[in-house]
């Protein structure tokens, strides 16, 4: 088969890469298209993988520069579909499933936010599309009937423990793994359906730092600017690397939610603080059911303070946490041998995993 994999933010690198590496063994072409975003190109450079950069100087976040980007990527993946014929296209595009519709080219694709959550992403993309690939706590809102449901989440692609080991060698890198510390992320918030949400801001986060302090190191991660009284608490660390370092920290602080996810999936008590809280199944699931980790409204300040302060006082919080975990991944699957197989064998899809 000619597979394409569409990737447009550099989780989905990790969530297909893989079942890239499998579809290449088996004899498989994969042809990767990427956009312009954060650090997704650097990412898949690393990996080793060809690919096409549909959109290279990425596009502006306005309204009007999301419409433009929009339409250049649609023109650029259709005369890529022309030249290279795939037999199936995959990922979480838009375009994706425009050209998919007019080549008479099948379209998988994934998503793990409700359609609620991503309204214009749902109604440009699911009507089109062969088939949605969700969770089985997400919601494809009236085209749910379309979807094929899965127990499982997108970062077991890559963080289930048949993929990854942490390891405290990688850690040693930027500082002692065996010193606690804690680590806050703080997002952009400028994709689409970001518009008018709020997170961790340099006060919050000055707070935060002040609660952590006595406890540990701290490490902040962004790629936004701030206050000059936050820049001693930056650090960049190789994307490559991220994971080793989230998976030996005493605590993710975090206003996004792929990171919360993959802290959640790690077993390390993550604290999500965004408009977001009880909107993304996927979410409530690791944060109500499984109690991986915490979602706070951003009108509520002073109860994330308290979820941090309490979970720096929970005895033997490593070892409870590494419980939950346990739970979770008992009642999970590889996400990653699902996606193979199901892309592999599509249309018969007669799963093997």
């Amino acid at each position: 088969m000619k597979i394409l994999i569409y990737l447009g933010h550099p989780a989905h690198f990790h969530f297909y890469k893989n079942s890239i590496v499998k579809w290449k063994s088996a004899g498989h072409t994969c042809l990767i298209l990427i956009k312009k975003k954060d650090v997704l190109e650097d990412l898949v450079q690393s990996a080793g993988f060809e690919y096409y950069n549909i959109l290279e100087h990425g596009r502006k976040d306005s309204f009007i520069g999301i419409l433009v980007g929009l339409l250049k990527r649609s023109l650029k993946l259709l005369q890529y579909c022309l030249k290279h014929k795939p037999d199936i296209l995959t990922g979480t595009s838009v375009e994706n499933s425009f050209i998919g519709k007019l080549l008479g080219i099948p379209v998988v694709n994934l998503n793990e936010d409700d359609a609620a959550v991503v309204p214009l992403y749902a109604k440009l993309s699911y009507p089109w599309a062969d088939v949605i690939l969700n969770p089985r706590v997400c919601n494809s809102g009236k085209w749910d009937k379309k979807a094929i449901k899965y127990e499982s989440y997108h970062e077991l692609a890559y963080l289930h423990p048949n993929h990854f080991t942490p390891n405290k060698k990688i850690v040693e890198k930027y500082f002692s793994a065996d010193t606690p510390y804690f680590i806050i992320r703080l997002a952009k918030l400028n994709a689409h359906h970001d518009h008018g949400m709020k997170g961790i801001n340099d006060k919050i986060a000055e707070k935060i730092i002040e609660i952590l302090k006595p406890h540990g190191s701290i490490y902040l991660t962004s790629e936004r600017p701030f206050d000059c009284e936050l820049e001693q608490y930056r650090i960049n660390i190789d994307p490559l690397d991220m994971h080793h370092v989230m998976a030996f920290a005493q605590i993710y602080i975090v206003d996004s939610q792929t990171m919360a996810a993959e802290a959640g999936v790690l077993g390390v008590p993550f604290v999500r603080f965004n408009d977001f809280v009880g909107r993304i199944g996927y979410l409530n699931e690791l944060e109500n059911h499984y109690q991986l980790g915490f979602g706070v409204k951003t009108n509520e300040p002073e109860k994330l303070f308290d979820v941090i302060q309490m979970l720096i006082a929970l005895p033997n919080r490593e070892f409870i946490f590494a419980d939950r975990r346990k739970k979770m991944l008992e009642d999970k699957i590889d996400f990653e041998k699902f996606l193979t197989s199901f892309i592999e064998n599509y249309p018969r899809n007669n799963l093997t995993f």
